[in-house]
């Protein structure tokens, strides 16, 4: 069963016992979490999204991301800025797809 989700403004395409990187979501290690927002199940397309489909997945762990260096630069204007950033993540892995 295959199923397409919204969680932190993105659109994943999974099934039973993927396992994913998405946004930091607020929940501990070894908890559950429901993703209500389904807009796909095995053929039925919600409009906008598939009424009492729901996906159940298990948060594995929170982290970070590699750092990426953004670097601006004006020519001719002696102006450089260099600044890091490393994004938060949370690893998932789908544990249950379900429809009502």
């Amino acid at each position: 069963m295959k199923a397409i989700f919204v969680t932190g403004g993105k659109q994943y395409l999974v099934s039973e016992g993927t396992e994913l990187y998405v946004e930091k979501l607020n929940n501990e290690v070894n908890t559950e979490v429901v993703f209500d927002e389904v807009l796909y199940v095995d053929g039925k397309i919600g409009n906008p999204t598939v009424k009492g489909a729901k996906v159940t997945a298990e948060v594995l762990k929170h982290g970070k991301q590699k750092k990426i260096i953004v670097f601006k630069y004006k020519p001719k204007k002696k102006y450089r800025k260099t600044q890091g950033h490393r994004q938060p993540y949370t690893k998932i892995i789908i544990k249950k797809i379900e429809v009502k």
